[in-house]
């Protein structure tokens, strides 16, 4: 049995102290280790604990409305640069560097988040260092939550890449996607066209329901394991995996293979990789049936009422262009 443990760290920042984050990650990557674990990873953005650099009213306005929505008065906002100025970076950087040698010394691969820096607006991103302390895999946030002041501030990522990450239990092909990028079944659907076997979620936000379904719907659709690591707080928690195997001698089975609750720690999701290889390759979800000459609407750029966003300017949403609707700002 090739088994795989990845560590949710369901641990919360110190606010966007760098210093004081790298301490609090390291600890639970030494601890996830001890636990047994061959990946760990990290909440969302969790170099800067999602806190920007200027003051933002949580209740504040949104940056992007139906057009009918908006009124005269254009609500406040800093400018885009400055909302994450001065803590954007690199992927060279010492924060960075620094889990690549916890990796290595561990033997441990560690998924870690961060602001990365980047031309024009920094990117939400993740970085999936090897046992060895290689960068095999970054991955930036595909849809950023640009309704929002702080994330229409970033860059969204351009693509969904997929790595061969060498553990203990072999080589798996291990994809990645970041917090709202869930609610979109092209991500994940993409992931497992390209190989992917196995998706890490970074996530910073409440956990409801709802969005623990669409975790379990983009695992079964796609049979895929995913591994979602949320911070922690009331409201918030749920770490949650599934092991894409929806099924077993015919009959239904869960595929839950772990869920925290709101409280910190560390929980160890434990994979079947033989048992999910076996599963894929004998089953009708995934790309066995899929119809993709019928799916062309699904690469249509424009957005079709009721789902047209614009700001305050009355232009749409970056990358998309409005269809079929009349507005005037």
């Amino acid at each position: 049995m090739s088994v795989l443990t990845v560590a949710l760290l369901q641990i919360a920042a110190a606010g966007n102290d760098q210093a004081a984050n790298l301490a609090i990650g390291e600890a639970a990557c030494r601890k996830a280790k001890h636990l047994g674990a061959d990946v760990a990873l990290f909440p969302e953005l969790f170099s800067i604990g999602f806190a920007p650099a200027v003051p933002l009213d949580p209740d504040g306005p949104d940056v992007y409305r139906s057009p009918d929505r908006w009124t005269d008065r254009v609500p406040p906002s800093p400018p885009a640069a400055e909302i994450w100025r001065g803590l954007a970076i690199g992927r060279n950087s010492a924060f960075v560097r620094h889990f690549r040698d916890l990796a290595r010394e561990l033997q441990l691969a560690i998924a870690v988040t961060y602001l990365e820096d980047w031309p024009g607006l920094p990117r939400n991103t993740v970085s999936l260092i090897d046992r060895h302390g290689e960068l095999v895999l970054t991955y930036a946030k595909v849809h950023p939550c640009a309704f929002s002041q702080s994330e229409a501030a970033c860059t969204p990522g351009d693509g969904f890449p997929v790595t061969t990450l060498d553990t203990a239990a072999g080589a798996v092909q291990v994809g990645a996607m970041i917090c709202f990028d869930r609610l979109f079944p092209e991500a994940a659907r993409a992931l497992m066209l390209a190989g992917a076997e196995l998706i890490l979620v970074p996530n910073a936000s409440s956990m409801e329901t709802y969005r623990l379904s669409q975790l379990r719907s983009r695992s079964d659709e796609n049979m895929v394991a995913i591994a979602m690591a949320n911070d922690p707080g009331a409201g918030k928690g749920h770490s949650i995996a599934f092991d894409g195997i929806s099924n077993s001698d015919s009959s239904a089975r869960d595929m839950l293979v772990v869920e925290a609750g709101e409280h910190e720690g560390i929980y160890p999701a434990i994979f079947d990789l033989d048992r999910l290889r076996d599963f894929r390759d004998r089953e009708t979800e995934g790309d066995a049936f899929r119809r993709p000459d019928l799916y062309g609407i699904l690469t249509d750029t424009a957005q079709h009422p009721p789902f047209v966003r614009v700001d305050h300017r009355g232009d749409p949403v970056p990358g998309r262009t409005i269809g079929h609707v009349k507005h005037v700002l």
